[in-house]
């Protein structure tokens, strides 16, 4: 039970704060009532004031209101767990502990700074260290820099930056570290980029994500000649890209020789806190100092990072900031104080001890999986995979290019890296939207291209990955390898389809994730070039939204949003059951189809003037002959009255009927004559894409009959084969008059009877007629 009757209110408070903000059952007419809102608009402060419960309700709605749809943010803040609220109240408790009595507030964070070090330090095998505390994870190899420049520099805290001048510094980082570190450390401690010396990875042998050593070696013996100062070395225990760690024990000989300074930094660190240790990330104990993000490791909020270094001077650890005077600022290792004291030793290890797992077991089935290239240096114990799609090229198709292998390079092997690199790009974004919960990633690493990167460590905590996850990962990966592959297999085909169809384009975009793109082409009139864009775009534009019309698992759309063709049809990923023929063909003839329509349009509008326009001069000649023939004085308002009813003047009707589909002005006369307007010809018939293949019941377009299928089709075509050929035994169809022959449905009797009628109704024809009767039936049948 709780003395301070604050302490209780605040926990109190902080838990129906917590209930309130994660509460996610919500009736759809509260939200819609809290959108529009009226204390939602801003304003001016209330007068009055608020309650807590009405400011928590205020910042719900901020939280969620415009992002009900995105399930990973609500699911994020479901997973904080109690851990979590207690890295959360120790804020609290921060800003409350910081107005008690100086004395008592020296005492309280001299204890809590204390036993969280101490903590930190056996369980991550760091003996003798002392921690700082820092927002920002890179705030602490900051502040271990200046702690060497004090430390190497004597009189850097009285001349500053001459001392740097007489002697240059060099910080050496490696290739694969995290991008912008050098020049980040450069812009904080007021130093040139010369400064910064990144060293590459190894190229011939070893790990291509590894610092090369032997180079390192080179390039310091070249600085201390050149009368420069190699200060600091900036290793990894898993590089952010690939979860590499360094050769760290010859690393840190390699200081020890120069009297350098060693950090390490890398999410492999968290592996100290287990029982068993690789040897690679064991050496990290050795090194000068190493920086932890327990706050990803163990699903933390708001919990700040850590710095462990070793450091005989506690002067110059004060000058470089690494300790503070300020008891306020050794409040910051409160949350973490809290929160390691919630989770136990134990607790720690089983999270860091889970997250292995779900990368071991991650692993182990993408071992199993064809076309999946891994990339993990130490699969015992490495915490992080990464894996990309790979087709080797024994593994495709080689019946159709082994005679040309030798001679002619392969159209996919030329932009393989581009293909690949785009392929993984969509395989990464489709895994991380399936499934969620497994925090996988895409990746750009130098050597290997873009690939899918799974790192538990990182995001299991916060996320709740459990087993079941990485499994359904698996599933959908193997659900989407054999699009991948059909997909390439197809674009060479794809390819060449398009480039022997009259009429289509070609676009090369080794960025997009799909069959291809094509262009159809407007077949140009000497128009400008304003004129002939708009029309190239509106065609493709009504030719994606026809064959978006159609019944098929294809999509086609305009592309990206940024960066692709314009006038395009992007085609998607397609299974191996395509059929790349006909969809190049109906592509083909449904742009074909959309122009002729379009010239048609053109051509009725140009004919619709001029014969308006013809209509107009015509109806104009008219009504002058028709003045001249009435003469003038019918003219005259009421003498022509007079003179019409003395002496009607009788005038047909001269008019101008315009028909469409000749083109030409015709006369009214026969339409007044008739009464009723004639229908002229027949227009002509809408060009449409004669593709009308016969398909299977269920068989969608731009499909390839299975197997099952195919020897279906073979059965149907045989037997249409030998109904073709009873139809060419039967005898030709007769025309009346002429004698037919039995049916063949007919059974022998009934043949027989109606043989013997014909021959009856025949002779009783012949016996009634005259001989002049019988000579015009010879004749008849002769003319026949």
């Amino acid at each position: 039970k709780m003395v301070d009757p604050t302490l209780a209110e605040m926990g109190k408070n902080l838990n129906e704060a917590m209930k309130m903000l994660e509460d996610s059952q919500r009736k759809a007419e509260e939200e819609n009532e809290k959108k529009y809102a009226r204390k939602d608009i801003p304003g001016p402060l209330q007068g009055s004031g608020q309650d807590m419960v009405s400011i928590l309700q205020l910042v719900q709605n901020l939280m969620h209101g415009e992002e009900e749809e995105e399930a990973s943010q609500a699911y994020r803040l479901q997973n904080v767990g109690e851990q979590g609220h207690m890295a959360l109240l120790g804020h609290s408790l921060a800003a409350y502990i910081s107005v008690l009595d100086r004395e008592r507030l020296r005492k309280l964070t001299t204890r809590i700074l204390s036993d969280t070090t101490l903590w930190l330090c056996r369980l991550f095998r760091y003996e003798n260290g002392s921690a700082y505390y820092h927002e920002d994870d890179r705030e602490g190899l900051l502040k271990i820099c200046r702690l060497v420049i004090h430390t190497r520099y004597e009189d850097y805290t009285i001349e500053g930056f001459n001392v740097l001048y007489t002697k240059q510094p060099v910080i050496y980082i490696s290739s694969a570290a995290r991008t912008g570190l050098g020049q980040a450390l450069c812009n904080q401690l007021g130093l040139p980029l010369s400064c910064m010396c990144r060293v590459p990875c190894n190229t011939m042998f070893g790990s291509q994500h590894q610092m090369d050593v032997a180079l390192l070696d080179r390039v310091i013996k070249d600085d201390v000649e050149s009368g420069k100062l190699p200060l600091l070395l900036v290793a990894n225990a898993g590089t952010p890209g690939a979860g590499h760690t360094d050769k760290l024990g010859r690393l840190k000989e390699l200081c020890e020789q120069y009297n350098m300074w060693l950090h390490v930094e890398g999410v492999n660190l968290a592996t100290l806190a287990l029982g068993y240790v690789s040897s690679s990330v064991l050496a990290a104990t050795k090194c000068d100092s190493m920086t932890l993000t327990l706050g990803s490791w163990l699903g933390l909020p708001a919990v700040p990072a850590v710095t462990l270094y070793r450091h005989e001077d506690p002067s110059l650890s004060l000058a470089a900031g690494l300790t503070s005077s300020q008891p306020v600022e050794k409040l910051r290792a409160l949350p973490l104080w809290l929160s390691l004291q919630y989770l136990g030793h134990d607790g720690i290890v089983e999270r860091i001890k889970h997250a292995s797992q779900l990368s071991q077991r991650l692993l182990e089935n993408l071992k199993n999986l064809d076309f999946i290239k891994t990339s993990v240096e130490d699969e015992l114990s490495s915490p992080v995979v990464v894996f990309k799609f790979f087709w080797e090229y024994s593994n495709r198709d080689q019946t159709s290019h082994a005679a040309q292998a030798s001679t002619i390079q392969h159209p996919i092997i030329s932009n393989e890296r581009h293909i690949y690199d785009t392929f993984n790009q969509w395989l990464g974004e489709q895994l991380a939207q399936l499934v969620p919960a497994s925090g996988v990633d895409v990746v750009e690493l130098e050597d290997e291209g873009t690939c899918v990167r799974f790192s538990p460590l990182m995001t299991s905590a916060v996320l709740g990955t459990e087993i079941q996850d990485v499994d359904q990962l698996v599933d959908c990966l193997k659900m989407k390898i054999p699009v991948l592959t059909s997909t390439l297999q197809l674009r060479e085909e794809f390819e060449q389809e398009v480039r022997r169809t009259v009429g289509l384009l070609y676009i090369e975009d080794l960025s997009w994730p799909g069959l291809g793109v094509v262009r159809y082409n407007y077949h140009s009139d000497g128009k400008n070039d304003g004129k002939q864009e708009k029309e190239l775009e509106k065609i493709n534009m009504e030719l994606l939204k026809k064959l978006n019309e159609l019944e098929s698992d294809l999509t086609f759309s305009l592309g990206p949003e940024f960066g692709g063709q314009k006038n395009c049809v992007y085609i998607g990923m397609v299974t191996e059951d395509l059929d790349v023929s006909e969809l190049v063909e109906t592509i083909a003839a449904t742009g074909r189809e959309i122009e002729e329509n379009s010239r048609l349009l053109e051509n009725m509008t140009e004919v619709v003037r001029k014969g308006i326009q013809e209509a107009q001069l015509q109806l104009q000649k008219a009504n002058e002959e028709r003045l001249l023939e009435e003469g003038l004085l019918r003219q005259i308002p009421v003498v022509g009255s007079v003179l019409n009813w003395f002496s009607p003047f009788q005038a047909s009707p001269k008019g101008r009927t315009f028909n469409l589909t000749a083109g030409s002005l015709e006369s009214t006369e026969s339409t007044y004559v008739s009464k009723a307007q004639g229908t002229g010809t027949t227009p002509p018939p809408t060009p449409t894409s004669s593709l009308a293949k016969q398909r299977l019941p269920g068989q969608k377009i731009f499909k390839r009959s299975l197997r099952s299928s195919d020897a279906f089709s073979e059965t149907s075509s045989v037997s249409h084969c030998d109904d073709l050929e009873k139809m060419d035994q039967r005898p030709p169809t007769l025309s009346p008059g002429q004698e037919q022959g039995p049916l063949e449905t007919e059974t022998p009797e009934e043949q027989k009877e109606v043989a013997q009628a014909t021959k009856t109704d025949t002779e009783d024809i012949q016996s009634d007629k005259s001989p002049r009767d019988c000579m015009k039936v010879e004749e008849q049948e002769s003319q026949r």
